[in-house]
């Protein structure tokens, strides 16, 4: 079995997200992090915008708070299905609030610099994805549906297919999400994710059965690292699904304009 190092971010507090502190020191072109419910008295900084708990107006200046925040041109966002499908973009084309809610899918990717990808979650993993050699980036969003549907080989595939991309070149990270604890599920799941069954429901580890994956695709188990934080045990500040929060965190990727 694969063992894969566990990383601590550190909090950004201008947008209060948890950032990677290796890939921060690594690659200064890099914007990526995972934001937060926010200051403690203060409003929850929810990014939901499909039926959650903000209005869609406070959803949307928060998205552009985000975008001004980071100093990035757009930011391109999509709803959730948990499926597979991933897409490449080359600019952010609608321009309003820097928000471009784009055909829904799971997944994004870019080379473009200024142009910030994004996903929002609440207990599924966010998945970052950067190819340092080619600067190109991704995120995905994982929950147990999309990591059966395949999101994490859609995800290598598509840097493949659009900036010739190896998986031994790529390096990922499985950001905060709930952990492998907190996380109980009917066989079911197991059986959907092709893992042993149990008689029984069991807690199960979904970012290491992700990052797993991303080893069978051919990237190096050691350019793999999974987030400390949990959404439900860690007292993060982050919103999870499973302790009745209706709010969402944003998972965001990009490389500086």
């Amino acid at each position: 079995m694969d063992c894969f190092r566990i990383v601590t971010e550190f909090t950004e507090a201008e947008i209060s997200a948890l950032v990677h502190p290796e890939w921060c020191e690594a690659f200064p072109w890099l914007l990526q992090g995972t934001t937060t419910r926010g200051l403690a008295g203060a409003p929850p900084f929810d990014f939901g915008l499909f039926g959650e708990s903000s209005s869609s107006k406070e959803a949307r200046d928060r998205w552009s708070t985000l975008c001004q925040r980071l100093g990035a041109r757009g930011v391109v966002h999509s709803q959730q299905v948990h499926g597979a499908v991933v897409c490449e973009y080359e600019e952010n084309s609608s321009g309003i609030s820097g928000l471009d809610l784009v055909d829904p899918c799971d997944g994004h990717v870019t080379s473009k610099r200024g142009l910030l990808l994004a996903v929002t979650s609440a207990d599924c993993v966010p998945v970052f994805v950067i190819d340092p050699e080619r600067r190109a980036v991704a995120v995905l969003h994982a929950g147990w549906r999309g990591a059966a549907a395949g999101v994490i080989e859609s995800g290598v595939e598509k840097m493949a297919s659009a900036f010739a991309s190896r998986a031994e070149d790529l390096r990922l990270h499985m950001g905060p999400a709930i952990c492998g604890t907190c996380y109980e599920v009917g066989p079911e799941v197991f059986a959907a994710l092709q893992e042993p069954v149990p008689d029984r429901p069991t807690s199960i580890d979904l970012r290491h059965v992700l990052a797993a994956r991303a080893v069978r695709l051919g990237v190096s188990s050691a350019a793999v690292t999974i987030s400390a934080h949990c959404t439900v045990c860690t007292e993060s500040g982050l919103f999870s699904h499973r302790k009745g929060h209706r709010g969402r965190q944003v998972g965001y990727i990009g490389i500086l304009d």
